[in-house]
């Protein structure tokens, strides 16, 4: 158990007892106790400031509400909302003042009283007064008036995961336009297209990458659009949703007021009851970013794959070269960023789990399992803002096209004779393609050696815009020339 040195202490109290504070500490009591109970990882609270500004902003609304029902008085609303005012303009600059590790039991109750006690205590300098002077603006009796963390926690955890989804969705458009401006770059690139790793047809390399943007940028919608079930909360729920120790229409002012501080379009549950227990947005929300980090898996992956080599594999593309690959192999460079894409994809589909089975573990009026819930979904969204900055700088921006190598793979490759099936029939062309494998001849080759078509109908067929052709036939083509 971690122990702290008291040079100047204060006395506070508590269910338990009295306990020596740090004179100096914004936090008091609850949040000593709590820093003693868990010490389970290296990640504090305040290390997320999205959520310290999400919870001033509830607080900060609480307090409006409170004063509109007459159960404060106008000075310690005033000195609440300065303090959540501080948090929120500066949260960086409080953050000592979290220190609570992230993973902790009591479904955030330390976390809410925390933030109870640091606004607290900011509020009492404000009025000239001393730190713990809760006499005059306590913890719970004014800074958590009518609220509970059974929704005060919930609803900030929402606030914070919005906030939090705008850096993805801006990473997200940058390497979507990184992407697409590479599709442009390679459009005339002529290459293989490959189903089951088996050759197929041919493509551009264009159309290869056009593809990947296609994929993140359907992503884009889905996660813009899902945060929006984010907005619907339950401040005013307090204990299970019953509004208990709340004034009549306390809950439809509270998140009037709420939309007023963050100006944000949120809504008050349909359900309290039903919205203080569940987290099924949170199920659908990490459902998504695991989509996002197995389609950033299949793009690192087709990455790694088509720069494979240089000299032995596909080496269609070249990745940007960014450290020596090897301590024994010289020259030895490896795609080391789709590398790392895919162990973030790991970690977050692995986070997606832990989200699945948190809320599945709710009971009754309540699920406690928020904090782990809150701790996998913040860093799926951190590391996929990383991973993709990373794949985008480090790696889409830099790479580079092997023309050549795509073109040959192209002409020696037994699938451009799909182009033969609709004019030879698809029994002759299996045929030809069968001696072409056997004899290591090119489609050209065998066909001419057979007389079924001529090098210039062969040119015609094969030529750049009739491989890539998305809607001209080959019986349509061989009629051009014959």
């Amino acid at each position: 158990m971690a122990t702290v040195q008291l040079d100047k202490t204060r006395i506070e109290r508590d269910l338990l007892g009295a306990k020596e504070v740090p004179a100096e500490s914004y936090y008091g009591i609850h949040t000593l106790r709590a820093l003693e109970n868990f010490q389970i990882s290296s990640q504090k609270v305040g290390e997320n400031l999205a959520f310290i500004r999400a919870l001033a902003q509830v607080k900060k609304a609480s307090a409006q509400t409170n004063l509109k029902f007459e159960k404060i008085s106008t000075e310690v609303s005033d000195a609440i909302q300065h303090a959540c005012d501080c948090l929120i303009d500066a949260p960086e600059q409080w953050s000592h003042a979290f220190p609570l590790d992230v993973y902790q039991g009591g479904a955030g109750t330390s976390i809410n009283m925390n933030c109870n006690e640091v606004i607290a205590n900011i509020a009492l300098e404000q009025l000239g007064l001393n730190k713990g002077s809760y006499s005059h603006v306590h913890p719970n009796d004014h800074v958590n008036k009518s609220q509970s963390t059974n929704d005060v926690y919930p609803t900030a955890l929402r606030l914070a995961v919005y906030y939090s989804l705008d850096q993805l969705l801006t990473e997200l458009r940058n390497i979507i336009d990184s992407i697409y401006a590479k599709a442009a770059e390679f459009q005339y690139v002529i290459k293989m297209g490959r189903t089951q790793l088996q050759d197929a047809v041919p493509m551009t390399l264009g159309q290869e990458f056009r593809a990947f943007a296609t994929l993140l940028k359907e992503d884009l919608k889905l996660i813009d659009s899902t945060r929006q079930l984010l907005l619907e909360i339950n401040l005013g729920a307090t204990a299970i949703g019953t509004g208990v120790n709340t004034p009549a229409g306390y809950a439809e002012q509270a998140v009037k007021s709420l939309k007023g501080v963050t100006g944000l379009a949120l809504s008050g549950a349909e359900d309290y009851v039903e919205a203080t227990s569940d987290c099924g947005v949170f199920i659908i929300l990490s459902s998504t970013l695991k989509r996002l980090a197995v389609k950033l898996s299949k793009i690192s992956n087709d990455l790694r794959l088509l720069s494979s080599g240089p000299r032995t594999g596909l080496a269609e593309i070249c990745l940007p070269e960014l450290q020596a690959g090897s301590s024994i192999m010289p020259a030895k460079v490896n795609p080391v960023i789709p590398e790392v894409v895919n162990q973030i994809a790991f970690k977050v589909i692995g986070n997606d789990l832990t989200v699945t089975m948190a809320a599945e573990a709710g009971q009754l009026q309540l699920n406690v399992m928020e904090p782990v819930i809150a701790v996998s979904i913040n860093e799926s969204i951190s590391l996929l803002c990383q991973a993709i900055k990373a794949l985008d700088v480090k790696c889409i921006q830099g790479v580079q096209a092997n023309e050549q190598a795509c073109y040959d793979a192209v002409m020696r490759s037994v699938g451009i004779i799909t182009l033969l099936d609709p004019i030879l029939g698809h029994a002759k062309c299996d045929e030809i393609g069968k001696q072409c494998i056997a004899e290591n001849k090119t489609i050209q080759q065998v066909v001419l050696e057979q007389g079924l078509l001529t090098q210039q109908q062969l040119d015609h067929i094969f030529a750049f815009e009739n491989l890539v052709s998305e809607v001209q036939s080959a019986q349509e083509n061989l009629a051009q020339v014959s």
